[in-house]
């Protein structure tokens, strides 16, 4: 014989019995002021499992806590965490200008050396038309041409040296059986 497992049709129903307002309100009262004892209970059960040992910053002050309050402390903890640097323009283009050349030497084709001498110009050229801000901008853009007759070079020097050192490397090899 089937059992109500079977047909869910012939299942009784379980659900739970509706409250009215007035009931709903008072359950929500109590629920509210058991909150604090229900968190309590948790991180008590915590520590007694260990789930708190060996935290970072376990036993350190916390940092900036004698501080009045400031509404920009989440970035200014982002900028120290993240040892992020903020330059002024003019500033910034100076450090790109001097690693200009070893950012070409680490591109393969022309085109894209070429594409990152046009967009270094381009920020060059829109810090001299925007407004001044920071120290004086001293960077001149760069001779697109003669950059990249220098990158050729650097790269024909590479490729020679690479060549060369493989050559030398397949003589040792050889080498390895023969009797002296």
């Amino acid at each position: 014989m089937p059992t109500s497992e079977d047909r869910p049709e012939e299942r009784p129903e379980t659900q739970a019995p509706r409250l009215d307002d007035a009931a709903s309100k008072t359950a929500a009262a109590a629920r509210i002021r058991n909150q604090t004892k229900w968190v309590d209970l948790q991180v008590q059960q915590s520590i007694q499992r260990g789930e708190f040992d060996n935290l970072p910053g376990a036993g350190k002050p916390i940092k900036n806590l004698d501080r009045d309050h400031d509404p920009d402390w989440w970035v200014k903890q982002l900028v120290e965490r993240e040892r992020i640097v903020v330059l002024p323009r003019s500033v910034q283009l100076r450090k790109d200008d001097a690693e200009l050349d070893g950012l070409l030497d680490t591109q393969t084709t022309e085109d894209g050396a070429r594409r990152i001498v046009e967009e270094f110009n381009e920020r060059v050229i829109a810090a001299r038309y925007g407004a001044p801000e920071g120290p004086p901008l001293i960077t001149m853009p760069r001779d697109v041409d003669a950059t990249l007759d220098a990158w050729r070079e650097r790269r024909a020097a590479r490729v020679a040296a690479a060549k060369d050192q493989r050559s030398q490397q397949q003589r040792q090899r050889r080498r390895w059986w023969r009797r002296r």
